[in-house]
């Protein structure tokens, strides 16, 4: 499968990935890797913490969200990278059992500089199972022109 060129993203573009169910062994994992907290790490520690159960790392939340984005098949074998994101913000916890889906909107398209790729800002707003936001953020996707051509 092929992924969008910059020609082909508009404005106003929704993309919605499949689900994700995070399971308590993925929680801990990532926690014992990246984000080694109590309340990712240690069941009985968190269940007396401040969220009352283990949750999930922000930044796994993150990971997973790009992931679950990159799956669909847009960004593959046109994207160049990324120009970094911004406004992100973790709006509730995610606990083990939560499935989690992608909700991306395209919010700008701009040309590059250079000829052969050009800029896609979106918005995405990651849903848990109730459709609850657990997580938004903006990135600046750097993405393949057909042709440099077409920059002209």
């Amino acid at each position: 499968m092929n992924g969008r060129y910059f020609e082909d993203f508009r404005v106003g573009d929704v993309i919605e990935t499949e689900g994700a169910t995070i399971t308590e062994s993925q929680i801990i994992d990532f926690a014992l890797r990246f984000d080694p907290q109590p309340f990712h790490l240690d069941v009985e520690a968190a269940a007396q913490g401040a969220y009352g159960g283990l949750i999930a790392s922000g930044f796994h939340t993150l990971s997973l969200s790009f992931r679950l984005f990159r799956d669909t098949g847009v960004l593959t074998g046109t994207s160049l990278g990324s120009g970094g994101g911004d406004e992100l913000r973790w709006l509730r916890p995610v606990r083990p059992g939560d499935t989690l889906r992608v909700r991306v909107e395209v919010l700008e398209v701009s040309p590059s500089k250079r000829e052969d790729r050009g800029n896609v800002r979106m918005a995405y707003t990651t849903l848990n199972q109730k459709g609850e936001p657990v997580m938004t953020a903006t990135f600046r996707h750097i993405i393949a022109r057909r042709t440099p051509a077409a920059a002209g």
